[in-house]
């Protein structure tokens, strides 16, 4: 079957979740109770998160012992990076969040010293409440055969579930951790598009360990020698730079072959970059990313615009991966790594915020829609359309510990009145978060000796 085709196929089996739409209806069938051993029914559900992703919701259910099962599986690809969620609970609103938790997920809360491993449940869809009550099923499903065996093991796992039911009454702060190397859980920002205080999101590449529990298989490394290469005339780098290389990969929407164009460019009075922008002639699907195209810098940069023009919105500016967005009088920051890195202008930037934000909220759509959230996303929205016409006055923040981003200054030679450039000295933190900490450029012939 083609890529095309294939990914209609997925069209018409994976439906947007919609109360009013008839075709998307369960498919029931019959299935052994692991509780009972009689037959029950179970349900399957393909459908997609509005602007997320495609998942697989199936349901036991057992009239005889009245025994029941939820579970959740991603049905699209496996993300570039893993994503770690770490959630600090204050409040019983806290355990209203909800969850997206895949069955490669590993979910950790440090002050009861407690983990449930990757694969050793299920993927669900629920909330705070609903892994803590899960967690405490898992416990008290052998209880019974252990007090019988072994009754001193027994009486501690009593008292340590005790002690996960008191979570719920939220009388201590405690903290959960989600780490996913796939990349597809996900916890609901219930202050969005403002950013939540008691939430951090991090990304970070897999181990080799991880990709071979996900199931990729990475290349082997070739065994034949190869013949030296020759040297390159010195003019090469700059026929590169004028030509605009393609190759090929998949779509990160619908995963059909396509096509992407890289390019190193030149930015006046900045640095070398590399552009791709990847077109996809399946679902129409654009994107653009930039690379930076030298070293981490050796100090941080935090820029920031004073946008008192509609002329401001046609800048050039440069995010890189590693840049944080901030607007201060919408009391919004953007964590790096969303969004990734982009070529662009002000005002796609802020377009591009506004519909991370809007469209592509997962929490917003359907049911999960709480009308309190929806009418400050709106609101949010509005703002940010203000902004972009010249109504509201605001400042552009861009924070970047890499030192890779750019913002055009219209006054170029001279300084620029309503921009100020900061260099500064990274944290401990961001150092580690960028792997500059583990990094080791020195002493390798020692080590060797």
């Amino acid at each position: 079957m083609s890529a095309i085709g294939e990914d209609r196929v997925r069209g018409v089996m994976f439906k947007d979740i919609n109360a009013d739409e008839e075709d998307a209806q369960p498919t029931e069938i019959e299935s052994l109770c692991m509780n009972c051993y009689e037959n029950g029914k179970t349900r399957f559900l393909l459908t997609k998160i509005p602007f997320f992703r495609e998942i697989i919701i199936s349901s036991f259910t057992c009239s005889h012992c009245h025994w029941t099962n939820t579970e959740i599986q991603s049905a699209g690809r496996i993300q570039e990076q893993g994503v770690c969620y770490t959630l600090h609970i204050k409040t019983k609103e806290d355990l209203n969040r909800e969850v997206v938790k895949t069955d490669s997920a590993t979910v950790r809360i440090p002050e009861l010293d407690f983990e449930i491993p990757a694969f050793t449940q299920k993927g669900a869809l629920s909330t705070i409440e609903g892994l803590l009550d899960r967690a405490v099923a898992g416990l008290e499903q052998d209880q019974s055969i252990r007090r019988a065996t072994d009754p001193e093991v027994a009486d501690k796992i009593d008292q340590f579930i005790q002690r996960l039911k008191k979570l719920k009454d939220v009388e201590e702060e405690f903290t959960l951790i989600i780490n996913d190397p796939s990349g597809n859980s996900f916890i609901e920002n219930p202050f969005a598009p403002q950013k939540d205080q008691a939430l951090t999101v991090s990304h970070y590449k897999r181990t080799p360990e991880q990709n071979t529990a996900l199931g990729i298989q990475e290349s082997e490394p070739e065994q034949e020698e190869k013949p030296e290469q020759e040297e390159k005339p010195a003019n090469d780098l700059e026929t590169i730079r004028n030509e605009v290389l393609v190759f090929n990969t998949n779509c990160p929407e619908c995963n059909a072959p396509a096509a992407t164009n890289m390019k190193l460019v030149q930015i006046p009075h900045f640095k070398e970059v590399i552009i791709m922008a990847t077109n996809c002639d399946s679902c129409g699907h654009r994107t653009n990313e930039v690379k930076s195209g030298g070293a981490t810098e050796e100090l941080g940069t935090r820029i920031t615009l004073h946008l008192t023009d509609p002329s401001d919105m046609s800048r050039d500016l440069l995010k890189s991966e590693t840049c944080g967005v901030l607007i201060p009088e919408l009391e919004f920051e953007l964590g790096m790594a969303m969004l990734g890195g982009k070529f662009t202008t002000v005002e796609g930037l802020l377009k591009d915020i506004k519909e991370l934000i809007i469209m592509k909220n997962p929490f917003i759509c359907g049911d999960s829609a709480a009308s309190d959230i929806t009418e400050k996303l709106e609101l949010f929205g509005k703002k940010i359309d203000k902004i972009m016409s010249g109504e509201m006055d605001a400042h552009i923040i861009l924070d970047d510990p890499a030192g890779n981003s750019y913002l055009q200054n219209i006054y170029a030679p001279d300084l620029d009145p309503e921009m100020k450039i900061e260099k500064y000295v990274r944290t401990f933190e961001q150092d580690e978060e960028l792997g500059i900490n583990d990094m080791k450029t020195e002493g390798y012939s020692e080590a060797e000796k």
